[in-house]
């Protein structure tokens, strides 16, 4: 999956543009709806809108599935005047989406029942709480049944090759910031038939959580399956489909080796695995394992970038790779029988995901650019050609994207001599003298500022003449496994000092205005800016925190079960009396009294990850301070704003802001 930063949110909310205008009156101020608590927010003027809109409703695809049989595929996309992103069929190339589902929440991630493709398996979750259910999806009849357990989160894996039969996992929800009970999680590997949900089969219990993704043998005996540590630790397992019996694959038993390992595919006749691991060296590889032998090949040492993601033709003959380079995803092909790199077509923009068709060899590829969002085209893997395009992005008149300008990629020098890089978005040339600056901080932190579509925040680009730096501070993912761990643990704040020597360079840029800063970014972004806040309060102009961070303890306290082991790999064990001195000593809640700029927050009530109750506390303290603090909170959403009327009412307060600290004379 391509990690765009996480305050663009969901890939429902990327699709859906972000942002259009909420029932209002034509005069006057916009409204918040129903679901919407807003505190502190001056009104939003009508007139601010009409300028804003068109920019809020440009509209990609994503590629969701092929059909078994036909050439035709699933993508997701927000129809005109709709709320959130939904299942459409695209029959041919630019064929007019057939809209299929039409929920409340967002539906993004489906796949044909794979023999003949009479239905679909879909996941839906409500009001962001990421408790993802499946449901069969009727065709003939738009008719969704449920076939899992609400007090259960659940992740599809794969369907069987010999029968239409589904493997799914499921982990218990806890819901501590709500008042919840935690338990010892444990993850259930389910199979079910679709048509008989009341048959479904209990193949394992997994301890504790991680367990996630895989592929199935072609002879339906085995999975293989990612245990996940940490974004520097992960493991292959194979599970036997018949006993529930599971082994360790990779790392080998009794191996002592700290690296990240994943199940990328079998071959057809069961004698090797395709594992992606960084166990040779900086970067994640194709690797070939020979199930008898033992033996690793190393497919891909050549490229000094990691591989992201592999698809394989049906008939087992290329690989389809999605690489990063420097931080946009290109597509590189593999001669499985001679593991050879040939000719793959140029691409413009960057690659998002690649799926072959199973009866055609033809290859799915979906890739946004500087220019527009997400779209899908198709080419023929055995020719060098031009790909065929199958969707093409709705703009809004008025709205000329392909004239945005290309993002570019600068470097400076941190405190301790560490080269980071940034992607940088510049306004047009009509905008004269120093401009200021948003610094947008991606989440993850394991996640990594790449070039792709901007979206809304293309206004205040292209029509306030602001400068947008994503910088990859250390921790970022895609620049090697060491940089990766550079913020672990106890050096957390290393990775703050990373954003000061950037407001230094900034300060040498005769383009920019070191003194009209702004910093903003979502879930670990959204720490970021409060650590901004309180270690830059005079380097600043404000913040935004969307969904961050504000105490790593109670973070660690409340976030859900499924997450806390993976956090506290990343973040540090707060049971350990040190590491949660420190963590206590370093959270922006501690040192709310350094915090004297103003504070945008953005929180939904449902959120999994980063609950709710951490923005809750930071504006309650920074209130007790007199500290200007607007909050917006969403009932309805979870770890970012999903629907469009929420982050219609999100974005507009933003340029409010961004107006109240950065461009008042």
């Amino acid at each position: 999956m391509r990690l765009r930063p996480l305050f663009a949110t969901l890939l429902a909310c990327a699709l859906a543009g972000c942002g259009s205008t909420a029932n209002s009156p034509e005069a006057g101020s916009l409204l918040p709806n129903e679901n919407l608590v807003v505190q502190g927010i001056p009104p939003i003027p009508m007139a601010l809108v009409r300028q804003v809109e068109r920019y809020t409703d440009v509209r990609g695809h994503a590629f969701v599935d092929w059909h078994p049989l036909k050439e035709e595929m699933l993508v997701a996309h927000r129809r005109a005047g709709a709320s959130t992103a939904q299942l459409f069929r695209v029959a041919g190339p630019l064929a007019a989406p057939e809209p299929l589902t039409d929920f409340a929440d967002p539906v993004t991630e489906a796949s044909y029942e794979p023999r003949e493709g009479r239905y679909l398996v879909l996941s839906r979750a409500t009001g962001g709480d990421e408790a993802d259910q499946l449901y069969r999806f009727d065709l003939d009849t738009r008719k969704a049944t449920l076939l899992t357990d609400p007090n259960e989160r659940h992740d599809p894996i794969g369907w069987l090759h010999g029968r239409s039969e589904l493997l799914f996992t499921s982990v218990p929800l806890d819901r501590t910031a709500d008042g919840g009970r935690r338990a010892a999680p444990t993850t259930t590997l389910w199979l079910i038939d679709p048509l008989r949900p009341e048959g479904r089969r209990k193949l394992a219990e997994l301890p504790g959580t991680g367990w996630f993704g895989g592929d199935v043998s072609r002879d339906d005996r085995r999975l293989a399956i990612t245990l996940y540590r940490s974004a520097n630790e992960s493991q292959v397992w194979t599970i036997d489909l018949t006993t529930g019996a599971r082994s360790q694959l990779l790392p080998a038993p009794g191996e002592t080796l700290r690296a990240t390992h994943f199940p990328a595919g079998w071959s057809r006749d069961g004698r090797h695995l395709h594992v992606l691991s960084d166990r040779a060296g900086e970067f994640r590889e194709l690797m070939r394992l020979d199930l008898a032998s033992g033996e690793l090949r190393r497919v891909t040492a050549h490229i000094p970038w990691d591989v992201k993601s592999i698809a394989a033709s049906e008939d087992g003959a290329t690989l389809a790779l999605r690489v990063n380079v420097d931080g946009r995803d290109e597509l590189r092909l593999i001669d499985a029988a001679t593991l050879q790199e040939r000719a793959a077509p140029s691409l413009p923009g960057s690659l998002n995901s690649v799926a072959f068709h199973r009866r055609s060899g033809r290859l799915a590829v979906a890739a946004d650019s500087a220019q527009g969002p997400n779209q899908i085209a198709v080419l023929d893997p055995a020719r060098v050609g031009a790909a065929q395009p199958w969707t093409r992005a709705v703009v809004p008149p008025g709205l000329d994207t392909a004239g945005f300008a290309e993002q570019k990629l600068v470097r400076w020098t941190s405190f301790d001599g560490l080269r980071l890089s940034a992607v940088v978005s510049e306004p047009p040339a009509r905008f004269a003298g120093k401009r200021p600056v948003v610094v947008l901080v991606h989440g993850g932190p394991e996640a990594q500022a790449s070039f792709g579509f901007l979206g809304r925040w293309q206004y205040l680009i292209q029509e306030l003449g602001l400068v947008v730096i994503e910088p990859n501070v250390r921790g970022s993912s895609g620049y090697g496994k060491s940089f990766l761990a550079l913020d672990n643990g106890f050096k957390r704040e290393n990775a703050v000092k990373d954003l000061g020597s950037l407001l230094d360079w900034i300060a040498t840029q005769p383009r920019l205005d070191a003194a009209r800063v702004l910093v903003a970014g979502g879930s670990y972004g959204g720490y970021m800016s409060l650590a901004a806040s309180v270690h830059y309060a005079d380097r600043i102009a404000g913040a935004i925190d969307i969904v961050g961070i504000s105490n790593f303890v109670t973070f660690l306290n409340n976030t859900e079960s499924y997450r806390r082991d993976l956090r506290r790999a990343e973040y540090g064990d707060e049971r350990d009396p040190a590491m949660r001195d420190f963590l206590e000593r370093i959270s922006p809640l501690n040192s709310a009294h350094r915090i004297r700029k103003p504070l945008f927050v953005v929180q939904g009530r449902n959120d999994p990850r980063v609950p709710y109750t951490e923005a809750e506390q930071i504006v309650a303290r920074l209130r007790e301070r007199g500290v200007p603090v607007w909050y917006l909170l969403a009932e309805n959403e979870g770890h970012g704003f999903a629907r469009k009327e929420n982050a219609d009412y999100q974005f507009y307060a933003t340029v409010r802001f961004v107006q109240e600290t950065l461009l008042k004379p």
